[in-house]
């Protein structure tokens, strides 16, 4: 009785939500991998070519450039600047329409240029608005839809799959485990039956990919779903009291010099000498900080660190160190590098795309085996 009230349920939820957990899957499949191809394809624009190895120019310099070559609309959002002396800097201009109903209405402008820090020219110019690996992302994150509906739609389909994976194990636990080894591999060889062969891939390959599948789908929920993100925080820090935050303003007074962003560049730089690169974000406003995100370890995120500088002055107005969060913190900092795999590096990489892969497989051969049953059952009554 338990088994087919089981069955009914992962039947009809893997209808409902089938579609979705493929379109995320197979698009986090094809993502993993982005940085690699990026680095690919972008190899001229990312590395600078700096044999005599010269001193950098001022990031007051870079700045004006970048603004040269944009339009008065489109304004810096941030930059990335890595310690690694062959990279180029990348400056952002992004701009959103909150009303808009999918991503391509939402994005107003969204563009990237990459400038050599030793002689300021223009070394690449993209508009990532229509960038693949862009599109990629918010297909997996929205389904190309604004946020605020296509993110629940997702979460929701996240979380129906997670429910599908306890109750695919259910199904697939045997009254015996003599018969065990016919559970854990797919037998081809022994069987002719097209419905037979998409059971076994769909079962095997569910058992074999259900902890990975787990994870990557309760990291995603993490994003999806503000009280499920709350309750990982509350578990791992074991408080209710949400994070510090940073919250410095800037005062304008006698103190204004021409490039504060120099002065609180060259601070982060020698408080982190060891990072892997910094993200600036410059004021919104009269009274904001310059915000500098610190990322440790290259390619990885759970290792961050927060500075705020005085706008006017490049004086530091305040610092959360990675070593200053609870671990509910650090475990939510860590949650991209989880849901990805690269935690664990390439190997961790390699692994979350096969695992996304097979994610994508089980809607289709659940779907299949569906469809032979339902036509099987419609050739009996004739």
């Amino acid at each position: 009785m338990i088994k087919k009230i089981t069955f009914q349920l992962h039947l009809w939820l893997g209808l409902l939500s089938g579609i979705v957990v493929f379109i995320v899957s197979i698009t986090g499949s094809i993502y993993v991998f982005q940085p690699e191809i990026i680095s690919w394809l972008r190899h001229e624009a990312i590395y600078a070519d700096n044999p005599q190895k010269k001193t950098p120019l001022s990031q007051h310099r870079l700045w004006e450039t970048a603004r040269a070559n944009l339009s008065e609309e489109e304004k810096i959002s941030w930059v990335n600047i890595y310690n690694d002396s062959r990279k180029n800097q990348i400056f952002y201009s992004y701009d959103v329409n909150p009303n808009a109903l999918t991503y391509f209405g939402f994005i107003n402008h969204y563009k990237a240029l990459y400038i050599n820090p030793y002689n300021g020219e223009i070394e690449g110019a993209y508009n990532e608005e229509t960038g693949f690996f862009n599109i990629v992302k918010i297909l997996h994150w929205s389904l190309l839809l604004k946020t605020s509906i296509g993110q629940p739609i997702v979460g929701w389909a996240t979380l129906i799959f997670v429910i599908l994976l306890i109750t695919g194990l259910i199904l697939w636990w045997p009254k015996s485990f003599r018969g065990t080894k016919n559970l854990l591999l797919i037998r081809w060889k022994k069987t002719t039956s097209l419905y037979k062969k998409f059971y076994d891939l769909h079962n095997v390959l569910g058992f074999w990919s259900l902890t990975g599948t787990l994870i990557i789908a309760l990291t995603g929920m993490v994003w999806a779903f503000n009280w499920f993100q709350a309750l990982v925080y509350v578990t791992a820090a074991g408080t209710t009291i949400p994070p510090k935050q940073l919250e410095a303003r800037s005062k304008p007074g006698m103190h204004e010099i021409v490039s504060p962003i120099d002065i609180a560049l060259i601070e982060a730089r020698q408080k982190y000498i060891d990072a892997a690169g910094f993200r600036i974000i410059p004021p919104s406003d009269s009274t904001d900080a310059i915000n500098i995100y610190v990322q440790q370890k290259e390619g990885l995120y759970y290792i961050n660190h927060q500075l705020q500088f005085d706008q006017y002055s490049g004086k530091l107005l305040g610092e959360r160190k990675h070593d200053d969060k609870n671990a509910g913190e650090k475990l939510i900092s860590a949650n991209y590098d989880i849901h990805t795999g690269a935690i664990l590096g390439l190997p961790g990489r390699i692994l979350a795309f096969i695992v996304s892969l097979i994610a994508a497989s089980l809607p289709v051969t659940g779907f299949m085996m569906w469809w032979k049953r339902k036509r099987k059952r419609q050739s009996s009554l004739f």
